[in-house]
């Protein structure tokens, strides 16, 4: 199962490597788009992005497009093996985590809880139609967000990827943390009925 698995995520990265800058560019304004167009899309508070690499789709325009009270966060890498957040905006200082991916120049310790965003979104490999998410393999977001499997809770999970990282099925594992809608440039997807309280 994990060979598929990894056979798959080497599949779905090559085909959001091989878009052009053209759609690239397209794509992260449309995606912008369906994000501020969401049911629950937060007009105040904290919501969390990532720093786009390996092909994934840009999310500069919505951050750009938030409301002056939407504070935009990026992930930080804490000890614990589970994700933090910190307030970022453009021209602020980075480093390089372990994976090479850029992320606030902070101590993981003072960053901001899952619990303390509005909405968060999720970056994907690969998705299917039933709102399962194909993550890196590396269970960030998984043991993060754990305590989603328990109950529904604040912040809202919003996969976010390219149409062609769609899959007939994901094969979703028992620790796959559901989300509450998956956007792409073209579509918006609500598979589950999760209704988080509502989000600061």
């Amino acid at each position: 199962m994990t060979a598929q698995r990894d056979a798959l995520r080497r599949e779905l990265r090559a085909r959001r490597r091989a878009l052009s800058a053209a759609e690239r560019i397209a794509g992260a304004d449309a995606l912008a788009t369906r994000l501020l167009a969401l049911p629950f899309a937060p007009e105040r508070g904290y919501v969390a992005g990532y720093w786009a690499m390996d092909g994934e789709i840009g999310l500069h325009s919505w951050q750009l497009r938030l409301s002056k009270d939407v504070i935009y966060c990026l992930p930080v890498l804490a000890d614990d093996e589970t994700l933090r957040f910190a307030p970022w905006r453009p021209g602020d200082e980075l480093v390089t985590n372990r994976y090479g991916i850029p992320e606030p120049d902070i101590d993981p310790r003072s960053g901001l809880r899952a619990d303390e965003m509005a909405l968060i979104a999720v970056p994907l490999v690969g998705f299917d139609d039933a709102g399962h998410r194909l993550g890196m393999g590396g269970g960030w977001y998984d043991r993060t967000l754990a305590a989603r499997l328990r109950q529904p809770a604040p912040p809202w999970l919003v996969g976010v990827g390219f149409e062609a990282q769609r899959v007939a099925s994901v094969d979703a594992q028992a620790w796959d943390v559901p989300l509450d809608a998956i956007c792409t440039e073209r579509a918006t997807l609500t598979p589950s009925p999760v209704s988080p309280e509502t989000p600061r």
